[in-house]
């Protein structure tokens, strides 16, 4: 019985994990058809049936892609707005997160609810206002616009970091409190440093949002010495009347853009992993 058992379950977990693999092929599959691609020569590209592994391969589109247009600066662009993205909001996130989780007032509850009932706002509909509100500003072809509102809190955030308060255990604080420590303090010296995983959670998710964002670079940024990696890769397609469209130099442009995020996410994906996790545990 127990034999019989024994091999029904080695069954099951085989089968579950070649169904595991049969998606994570479909999954990675663009992956791998962007890098075989990106060595490609352009007729190589047009041949019907497809070249599955371009021989030979040519690793000099690497070298097209990233010097046909100022890659360099447009890298440096979206690196500043990066830190000062990530930064802000590290700093309102957590600050205003500790508020909403660890501090007792009339209204908190009304307050949250109020604030992450503005994520359901698209981002659409705040596009002309804040359009106009920048320009007002003189802000247009500057960096601002995206960097400083993170300063103010990003809802999501705000909610990621409070749900990882939670789960920090109220003596904690009460003993910092009967020792003597401000608020501030027991934020800065006791919270912040255990709050290393939802930290990598967040520095994730906003380089994410700023290397993969589009749109906003689109409206605030025309210059082209601002602009950054998003807007230059689509300059390659054609759409911009600044380039040719070069697939092979796309896809090559492509690879490098995406191989930061895969980096960050191999060397911090144990803090990212467990401050998702947390985050989740209580409402």
């Amino acid at each position: 019985m127990d034999l019989g058992i024994k091999k029904r379950t080695q069954i099951n977990r085989i089968v579950l994990y070649f169904f595991l693999s049969m998606g994570a092929l479909v999954y990675l599959f663009p992956l791998f058809w962007m890098i075989s691609t990106s060595l490609k020569t352009l007729p190589q590209i047009a041949k019907f049936p497809p070249i599955w592994m371009p021989r030979p391969m040519v690793w000099k589109n690497y070298i097209d892609a990233l010097t046909f247009l100022p890659f360099h600066l447009f890298a440096r662009n979206t690196l500043i707005i990066a830190i000062f993205y990530i930064a802000g909001n590290l700093l309102s996130a957590t600050f205003v997160a500790y508020g909403f989780a660890r501090l007792r007032f009339p209204g908190r509850d009304i307050l949250f609810i109020i604030l992450i009932s503005t994520m359901m706002i698209p981002m659409i509909v705040r596009l002309i206002p804040l359009f106009l509100m920048f320009k007002r500003l003189g802000w247009i072809n500057t960096f601002y616009p995206l960097t400083v509102p993170e300063f103010f809190g990003n809802p999501f955030f705000i909610f990621l970091v409070r749900q990882f308060y939670r789960n920090i255990p109220f003596d904690i604080s009460d003993s910092a409190r009967i020792d003597g420590c401000s608020e501030m303090g027991i934020w800065y010296k006791i919270m912040l440093p255990l709050s290393k995983p939802v930290v990598a959670a967040v520095i994730i998710f906003a380089f994410q949002r700023v290397w993969n964002d589009f749109l906003a670079p689109l409206i605030y940024l025309n210059k082209t010495e601002m602009k950054t990696l998003s807007l230059g890769l689509q300059a390659l397609t054609g759409g911009t009347g600044e380039a040719v469209e070069l697939y092979n130099l796309l896809m090559a442009a492509c690879t490098t853009f995406v191989l930061p995020m895969i980096i960050i996410f191999i060397f911090a994906q144990k803090y990212f992993m467990r401050g998702v996790i947390m985050t989740g545990i209580k409402g």
